[in-house]
């Protein structure tokens, strides 16, 4: 194993992990009952066969808390533990308070600091990131960090450009300290300039639901796909490459490559810019779809029966603003 030189004593550590997907599925062939398409179409262009939905009156706290539920059974751990929750998501219960508040009181939790990150579908890194800070600087010693989304809520399932792209879902670690390596570094970005390609734009104070601004046509995610998958590419493989060449790493180092689940073809992609063999890359897109921050979290945790304890794992993602950004990690479970 090789060493990674750091200034840092104290790591944070990911100790327990935790997933939950819905029970219904939207599949290739209800698409094509709705829309002009076909699962060999979709499944050429995406790699996706099917995607879960979240039932009407279940919101995106409702996953992550299952999610959490779900950790905390596997791992035997302790939710009175907990001392901060931060939750990625671009899809909130509402639009206040945070979602992290809702999932307090839905876990019994009265005196837990928790706020969200809305980074779309780099949230998860964004708020692992976060939460492997507040752990190094040694004020909080148990930090769970959940990538969440009920995206299907802004899916029009007429959309062909969307609709086969998007399921719903949630993710979850534990962090804690550790004077072993975990959490190593992270490069992340934004610039604001793929807003107009990659969007939800009804809801917030630019087009509030109080308004008749013509909202219904806004109210949907919409997204150019040439201009989306052409940055995704460049952008995560520069990601990667980067937080690589700053900790004197290179590619045959790291055992696992987990990629933001968006578009089978990107994955590739990218797997091949950064030379990476493919068969270190972990996918899961193809029975989930793109679960925008859930999609990283979901991921580890159905391989973690391949994942062994110090593999160095490489996490990179790429969402809507444009947000992008990579991490690597020393797997410590």
């Amino acid at each position: 194993m090789k060493e990674i030189n750091s200034k840092k004593q104290l790591f944070a550590s990911i100790t327990a992990i935790g997933g939950y997907v819905p029970e219904e599925k939207r599949t290739n062939a209800d698409l094509a009952l709705v829309t002009e398409t076909s699962d060999e179409w979709i499944t050429k262009r995406t790699g996706i066969k099917e995607r879960r939905i979240l039932n009407s009156g279940l919101a995106t706290s409702d996953m992550a808390v299952a999610a959490i539920k779900n950790l905390l059974a596997t791992y035997q751990k302790d939710i009175k533990m907990v001392d901060a929750i931060i939750v990625a998501t671009s899809t909130p219960d509402m639009p206040m308070p945070a979602t992290a508040n809702i999932i307090c009181e839905k876990l019994g939790l009265d005196n837990v600091w928790g706020f969200d990150v809305n980074a779309a579908c780099s949230g998860f890194l964004y708020a692992l990131d976060l939460g492997s800070s507040l752990v190094e600087t040694r004020r909080y010693k148990n930090v769970l960090v959940v990538g969440a989304d009920k995206i299907s809520a802004y899916v029009n399932i007429k959309d062909r450009s969307t609709n086969i792209l998007f399921g719903d879902g949630a993710g979850v670690v534990w962090l804690e300290p550790s004077m072993e390596e975990g959490i190593l570094d992270a490069v992340m970005h934004s610039n604001g300039q793929g807003r107009e390609f990659l969007n939800i734009e009804g809801g917030g104070s630019l087009y509030p639901t109080s308004e008749n601004k013509n909202i219904e046509d806004k109210k949907y995610i919409k997204q150019d796909g040439k201009v989306v998958f052409k940055h995704a590419i460049q952008s995560m493989s520069d990601a990667c490459l980067d937080v690589l060449q700053k900790n004197d790493l290179t590619i045959e180092d790291v055992n696992w490559l987990v990629p933001h689940q968006a578009n089978k073809r990107i994955i590739d992609a990218v797997g091949k810019e950064i030379k990476i063999q493919p068969e270190k890359t972990l996918v899961n897109i193809a029975n989930y779809g793109n679960t925008i921050a859930a999609t990283i979290p979901l991921c580890i945790w159905e391989n973690t029966n391949q994942i062994k304890k110090n593999d160095l794992i490489l996490l990179t993602a790429f969402g809507a603003g444009f947000s992008w950004g990579a991490s690597i990690l020393r797997w410590s479970i």
